[in-house]
């Protein structure tokens, strides 16, 4: 079928808001479609080419950051402590490995969520559900909860704000890897894992000494510099569209509302708009696959998504849960890799593994975390694929909102620093703990002759 930008209204949309005004969503679509772009075309076809790379086993994708930003902690520090975390875990993935990792960030964009259930009701009381700050707000009020196409606007200039923060600080020097020492937060490096993390920045350390005493340059931008690339759920379809942009060097559509797109779990129905959005642009893409997931589904996705069979093109994020990854994950992993497509395999080991703490709060716990990862990579060594990567939820902050990790939270603690909007993240020393723990199953085999 005939693709272009608006071909996606003529399909079902799910989990798209109720907007009440749709005068004012026209005018506010009109005044997005005339801003600059976020990101550009050939930052997406450089993604492009380095998830071309993991396809091929030759490095390992990290995607990490929120799970629904916010209007309200908006700030250089917050985006800062993100960054840092993301820049740890992407060290100890390479160093300990031996592959270079590719950072794309749930950042600057991922501010909505699709929710179980239209509503919500509380005392009787039906509004709306809470859709991220890109829709409403997350008090239960009837004006909180009503959809505002403004936000949409707010939800551009803070991404844009973000973006040129997150450069200048992955340009400007924060990124070097002569700092890598003091990358390390005071809340992680009183940590075990903090203590070793010193340890390795210590190695990284001399080995840059050596490289500079025996008259080896370490003036390559990659010791100074660090990639950092954007990534969203493509959920409001009327800002993405919006947002599209015609490459004037390959005439051809890119979403310039981030380098990457992923497609939910919950919207990614071959026949549904999502899927047809998302199949005309030429941005990497995602799409999650969960437990119910069947073979015929996802190579027909593969086959919607990426049908030339691009490198880089096609990233499938698994979120099975810890207890059924072993059982679902293997016939996918083996009908893709007979269907011939080029894709990405990454882990989501925390949509799956989500449940409620005696005190109400909704959680996951660091070793079903583990356990999940543990088993996709036990999934790929045996269809023998390549477990490309992991995608997490986190943040720099100190938060109590995962329960265990070597430093272990506790269900008593989950109310100290419960600041989560939506599902709960790891905190900075839980997402390093993970990172040593993957970097040692990214490890590759030695083999003798």
């Amino acid at each position: 079928m005939t693709w272009n930008p608006q071909s996606w209204r003529n399909k079902t949309a799910a989990h798209q808001p109720a907007w009440p005004d749709p005068s004012e969503l026209e005018r506010v679509e009109k005044e997005l479609a005339s801003v600059p772009p976020l990101v550009f075309a050939g930052e997406a076809r450089d993604l492009k080419s380095k998830l071309a790379a993991v396809s091929r086993g030759e490095a390992f994708l990290l995607q990490a950051g929120d799970c629904a930003e916010s209007f309200d902690g908006f700030n250089a520090v917050a985006i800062r402590e993100k960054l840092r975390v993301i820049l740890q875990m992407a060290v100890v993935l390479t160093y300990s490995s031996g592959v270079p990792a590719v950072k794309v960030g749930r950042i600057a964009g991922q501010f909505a969520k699709p929710r179980s259930s239209p509503t919500e009701t509380v005392n009787g009381t039906e509004l709306p559900s809470f859709l991220g700050h890109m829709v409403n707000d997350l008090p239960f009020s009837e004006g909180d909860r009503k959809p505002e196409p403004n936000r949409l606007l707010k939800a551009y200039n803070q991404s844009a704000s973000t973006l040129n923060l997150l450069r200048a600080f992955t340009k400007g020097g924060f990124a070097d890897l002569h700092r890598v020492q003091s990358w390390n937060q005071e809340f992680v490096s009183s940590s075990n894992q903090g203590q070793r993390y010193n340890q390795l920045a210590e190695e990284i350390d001399r080995a840059l000494r050596f490289m500079e005493a025996t008259g080896v340059s370490s003036q390559h931008s990659e010791i100074h510099e660090a990639e950092l690339f954007t990534s969203h759920e493509a959920l409001i379809l009327q800002y993405e569209e919006a947002l599209t942009r015609n490459d004037s060097l390959t005439n051809e559509w890119y979403d310039c509302s981030a380098h990457m797109l992923w497609i939910g779990e919950r919207t990614r129905q071959l026949d549904g708009a999502h899927v047809e959005f998302l199949r005309g642009v030429k941005n990497p893409l995602g799409c999650k696959v969960g437990p119910t997931a069947t073979v015929d589904e996802i190579t027909a996705l593969c086959e919607v998504l990426n049908p030339e069979r691009e490198e880089g093109r096609l990233t499938l994020i698994t979120r099975m849960g810890a207890e059924t990854v072993g059982k679902n994950l293997p016939p996918l992993l083996e009908a893709v890799a007979e269907s011939g497509h080029p894709v990405v395999w990454a882990c989501d080991p925390m949509h799956g593994n989500t449940f409620t703490s005696e005190t109400g709060h909704k959680t996951r716990h660091f070793d079903d975390v583990l356990a999940e990862v543990a088993g996709f990579f036990d999934a790929h060594h045996g269809a023998g694929t390549w477990p490309g990567g992991i995608h997490i939820e986190l943040t720099g902050e100190d938060v109590t909102e995962c329960l265990g990790g070597s430093e272990e939270v506790q269900t008593k603690d989950l109310g100290k620093r419960y600041e989560t909007m939506c599902d709960p993240r790891l905190n900075g020393r839980q997402a390093l703990d993970l990172a040593f723990r993957v970097a040692e199953l990214v490890k590759p085999v030695k083999t003798t002759d």
